[in-house]
């Protein structure tokens, strides 16, 4: 419900707003009688994050389509700020900085590097804008005639209930920037949103899970390609941001506890990340 008020208070007013639920007939009634006449509920087919925005999207009216998550909230002028970048022609995609919103407070033993994890952006994105190959999921946007042109988000590799299969925007925004020629996609930090970090994703378990599940994802996008290198090539260069800037410059005050136990969680992550790839790959082959 916050998020649905965060929307109704854009600067830029969108034509409309479309709440997808899964087909679970409680939580559609139960929202059916939350919501006021300014919300189109939609019904999913089937379960899954990639089915939820697949049906969202086939609904919506708009030229533009804006994908946020239901324990995200907008700043007020996140839409204004998404839509002025297509004024530029061969923007095709536009995403935005996600802020954590940690439930308990922010951890000190979680680098900000591993935002990702959480669904937020994380040190090691650019800071300005700039294009880049795929937005994050929870604050992104698309061209309606996108998906019209090449097609829907693959459900294969969406998230599914506690199933950490993810990477469908990253997929799909690598068949945007192949399929057409001269087409961009923007990061522009001044669209914001905040997400909503609750105590269960602050923890080793589950950075583990999640990172494994990340590498296995993108093994799973890749294909049978023997050379992922192109296609992974914002994995390399977060990778090598890691390796030459957020891992050396902790080793130099390693004496901080903050820093040490940030070294372990990313090398942690990094490793689980590694396994899930090398264990994806196999199973592809």
């Amino acid at each position: 419900m916050d998020c649905i008020e965060s929307l109704r208070k854009q600067s830029f007013k969108p034509v409309e707003v479309i709440l997808v639920l899964d087909p679970v007939p409680d939580l559609v009634e139960f929202y059916e009688s939350k919501l006021f006449e300014d919300v189109r509920v939609v019904v999913s087919q089937k379960r899954g994050l990639s089915n939820a925005r697949n049906a969202g999207v086939r609904s919506a009216k708009g030229e533009i389509v804006a994908f946020i998550d239901d324990d995200a909230v907008a700043d007020e002028s996140w839409l204004e700020n998404l839509v002025k970048d297509y004024e530029d022609t061969n923007v095709v995609g536009v995403g935005g900085l996600i802020k954590p919103l940690w439930e308990d407070g922010y951890p000190a033993w979680f680098p900000e590097e591993l935002n990702w994890i959480v669904g937020c952006s994380y040190k090691g994105l650019p800071e300005r804008k700039a294009s880049v190959r795929n937005p994050i999921g929870c604050n992104m946007s698309f061209a309606r005639s996108v998906f019209e042109r090449i097609g829907y988000f693959r459900s294969d590799i969406g998230r599914v209930g506690k199933t950490l299969l993810g990477s469908e925007e990253t997929e799909f925004s690598m068949r945007v920037l192949k399929e057409i020629a001269g087409s961009k996609i923007v990061y522009e930090p001044l669209a914001i949103v905040s997400h909503v970090v609750n105590k269960e994703r602050v923890s080793l378990k589950y950075i583990w899970k999640r990172s494994f599940y990340e590498g296995f994802s993108k093994a799973t996008i890749m294909g049978a390609d023997s050379k992922p290198s192109k296609g992974l090539s914002t994995e390399g260069t977060y990778l090598k941001y890691l390796l030459r800037h957020a891992i050396p410059s902790r080793l130099l005050r390693i004496y901080k506890l903050e820093n040490l136990s940030h070294l372990a969680v990313l090398l942690f992550s990094i490793i689980a990340v590694l396994a899930g790839f090398s264990i994806g790959r196999l199973s592809r082959g």
